[in-house]
């Protein structure tokens, strides 16, 4: 069975950038499973899955625009530590979820300067462009239910 648009796949990953540099992985762990063709996974992996059949192993790397989008700088800011009511210790590298110029989102903390706190509303991947190794696992119609919900349910989901 091949993968299409509202199947269930599971798959292994390991995701390289390109330095080599192991950033995700699901060896050893639980597959990967999503709905194929509802945007639940980055759309150049979609893209390069689709047709797969299980067994397939490739590897594929994808650029920017098809993975976590590119650099915008009008997402990196400087905010009043004041905007951080109730947390006494900001640091570099902290995470919040906010409500940013594209929708909500997360802010990740990348500087600390007094009562100056700069934030960047960009994925941690934007930017890159990303290999995956990747192997089909499993491939299954999803049930209507799944399609209405636009997600997998049961053992080794990810919703």
């Amino acid at each position: 069975m091949q993968v299409a648009n509202n199947m269930a796949v599971s798959i292994h990953y390991t995701l390289t950038n390109d330095d080599g540099e192991v950033l995700d992985s699901s060896i050893d762990q639980d597959t990967l499973v999503y709905l194929h063709g509802t945007g639940n996974i980055i759309s150049g992996l979609e893209n390069a899955i689709t047709g797969k059949v299980v067994g397939d192993k490739f590897n594929v790397r994808i650029a920017p625009e098809d993975a976590y989008g590119e650099i915008h700088d009008d997402r990196v800011q400087v905010i009043s530590r004041d905007m951080f009511e109730g947390i006494d210790d900001i640091q570099v590298g902290m995470q919040f979820h906010a409500d940013v110029s594209h929708g909500p989102g997360v802010v990740t903390v990348v500087s600390v300067n007094d009562d100056d706190i700069t934030i960047d509303g960009n994925h941690p991947l934007a930017g890159m462009a990303l290999t995956f190794d990747v192997e089909v696992v499993n491939v299954r119609p999803a049930t209507a239910e799944e399609m209405a919900h636009g997600h997998i349910h049961g053992d080794g989901c990810h919703h």
